[in-house]
């Protein structure tokens, strides 16, 4: 019909799907309508209710760093619930806490000697390291800028847990993702910026919703029905059709059943490997390919809710013991700063996990005790009893970035980019290791390349592209 909006789907509603459909919405040029297959939208930045609490899916902040406009949207969104927060975590290095994010103080009366005296010869010892190998990995890289004692103690043990894979295993672009601080310099002044006088402004603290994580998500959602988008969840995809490299339909299992969506443009934040084996027709043999060899990391969270009003003062507790298999201990009611409910708390500890593993089977029960049992030797005091137990899993928590994967990547990057009228973005569909933030930037960036007769703008998409690939994950 003539003069009828074009319409734009968008698939997955996490943050950078329900933040792209707002942006969209608020222009008001085209009808969208948001398909997720989960019962809420926010995917691994959404919170649920345990026990009469709110908890998140992990432990999750929202960064000082996060741009000036998408932060100011979110105030505006979220008001008085948006806490400003001081960062009060710990690590454990060598069978002794140590403030994380380090602060130098702490780091010196509380750090063994032995890190000390190693992490002090290796930085002196800088110049005199170079590079070795032909194919650089994340190992070379950050023993070249970091030194054998912080790679030993710190970081190669928190990568074989979270990716489970070695180090020298893993790309070079996982060390410049994935580590803020990859030299001495940036070291100290990580360090510096924990000192009054010198602190830059944001540094030690973060953004964190009164009512969960999720509350963000949840925000934006209600934000984008207000402007008339359409929020439909329960809805899986399917099918994404095109005629030749035009894309021209969405298919998606409802709850009703199968379903037909004729659309103007997708904007994609399904996994880039998913995005692939959903396209019809076929994609050719080497792009499936490709796909297969794209992993993920899964994640299990198991939540205790124990019957005591605090577990400690700290939000959270970083375990790069390889001993234990969990990551990292977070405390929900020290974010949110909330003493409710009362005689009651709740903590969720970590597990990286692939789905083929035999403990993504495990019962909750018997996560529950490998939890506590980890807490006793992590010496996270547990002096109450356990109220109950929750399990969570997700399926694709971190991208893994295996040496080579930047061939599969950019076979499936190509293939789909090659479309009319489809774009990929956010966390699975760039397979980029990201903050929410980013996530939204990347939202907020894909629909301002979309014109009002839903063009895409593939010239400005490649500068925001080029933009992304500086964003370095906050811890």
């Amino acid at each position: 019909m003539t003069g009828a909006k074009p319409l734009v789907a968008v698939l997955g509603g996490g943050p950078a799907g329900v933040g792209a459909a707002w942006r969209l919405a608020l222009r008001g040029f085209a009808k969208v309508v948001v398909v997720e297959r989960g019962e809420r939208f926010g995917g691994a930045a959404g919170s649920f209710d345990f026990e009469g609490q709110r908890v998140d899916f992990g432990s999750h902040r929202l960064h000082p760093a996060c741009d000036p406009e998408i932060l100011a949207d979110l105030k505006g969104l979220l008001g008085d619930d948006l806490l400003d927060r001081p960062r009060h975590g710990r690590i454990r290095l060598h069978d002794r806490w140590i403030r994380f994010p380090l602060h130098p103080a702490d780091l010196l009366m509380r750090a063994p000697k032995r890190f000390l005296f190693g992490a002090a010869r290796d930085a002196a010892l800088k110049p005199m390291r170079r590079r070795d190998s032909a194919e650089e990995t994340f190992a070379s890289v950050l023993e070249r800028g970091l030194g054998p004692t912080i790679c030993a103690d710190f970081y190669f043990p928190f990568a074989r847990k979270i990716w489970g894979v070695e180090p020298d295993q893993l790309s070079s672009i996982q060390a410049v993702r994935r580590v803020s601080a990859g030299s001495p310099a940036k070291l100290l002044r990580k360090l510096a910026s924990a000192v009054p006088g010198l602190r830059p402004a944001g540094a030690g603290r973060f953004f964190y919703p009164r009512n969960g994580f999720g509350q963000i998500t949840e925000a934006i959602a209600a934000a984008a029905i207000g402007t008339n988008a359409e929020l439909r969840p329960r809805c899986s995809v399917t099918a994404i059709e095109r005629e030749g490299t035009a894309v021209k339909a969405i298919v998606v299992e409802t709850p009703a059943g199968e379903e037909r969506i004729e659309t103007s443009f997708v904007l994609s934040t399904l996994p880039i490997g998913l995005a692939v084996r959903a396209a019809r027709p076929a994609a050719p043999g080497r792009v499936v390919e490709a796909a297969g060899r794209i992993r993920s990391r899964g994640m299990i969270l198991v939540y205790l809710c124990l019957e005591t009003e605090r577990v400690s003062e700290w939000d959270a507790h970083y375990l790069p013991q390889p001993d234990i298999p969990f990551t990292r201990v977070s405390e929900p009611k020290n974010y949110a700063a909330t003493s409710e409910p009362r005689g009651q708390t709740v903590l969720c500890a970590e597990l990286p996990c692939s789905p083929e593993d035999p403990l993504w089977q495990a019962s909750d029960q018997g996560l529950g005790d490998l939890a506590l049992d980890s807490l006793g030797r992590a010496a996270i005091k547990v002096d109450a009893s356990l109220r109950a137990v929750a399990v969570r899993r997700l399926p694709h928590a971190y991208p893994i970035y295996d040496s080579g994967y930047e061939r599969n990547f950019d076979a499936l990057d190509e293939w789909l980019g090659s479309f009319e009228g489809f774009a990929t973005f956010g966390r699975q569909g760039l397979f980029a290791h990201d903050n929410t933030h980013h996530a939204l930037a990347m939202a907020y960036a894909a629909v301002d390349c979309l014109d009002d007769d839903a063009r895409f703008d593939r010239d400005r998409w490649s500068e925001y592209r080029r933009g992304f690939e500086s964003h370095v994950v906050e811890d």
